[in-house]
């Protein structure tokens, strides 16, 4: 799977993340601190690998700063994505089930290195529910991404 990552900072933790998602197969490709020259700013580099989703270059993303919150923040006002600030695995799963999200927000001071691998195994673990209440959530999620067009 192709999965934009991106981080405000150079943290161990952020190269842990581009690290474990290659070991697990995945074509990672790197915005904000882990970019020689790329913009460094949480709001920029967050929304940069949002981008790459909405536009089909990366399937997922993962985007990281401090709390988590500035980068989800910052993703979820790129139309067509739906970012979730997930530091367990149990909210990761649900994210991906209940609420398709497709980019994953995190949190460099929050999260350790086994934590963040149960957070991959439930994202990646999960599929979207097909259950008609939950696709009809989603749905009306993606009709805002066409009503604040709009505005």
């Amino acid at each position: 799977m192709r999965i934009s990552v991106s981080s405000d900072m150079d943290e161990p933790l952020a190269r842990f993340l581009v690290a474990e998602l290659r070991h697990r197969g995945h074509a990672v490709h790197t915005h904000g601190a882990l970019r020689p020259g790329a913009d460094t700013g949480w709001a920029a580099c967050s929304v940069a690998a949002a981008r790459d989703v909405a536009e089909g270059a990366a399937q997922q993303a993962v985007v990281c700063c401090w709390t988590g919150t500035g980068a989800s923040i910052a993703a979820n006002k790129v139309p067509g994505v739906r970012a979730a600030l997930c530091t367990d695995a149990v909210t990761a799963d649900g994210a991906r089930r209940w609420n398709d999200a497709n980019v994953l927000a995190l949190s460099l001071r929050l999260t350790s290195e086994p934590v963040l691998k149960e957070i991959l195994d439930a994202w990646f673990g999960a599929a979207p529910s097909q259950d008609p209440e939950d696709v009809q959530n989603v749905s009306g999620v993606d009709r805002l991404d066409g009503a604040r067009k709009d505005t």
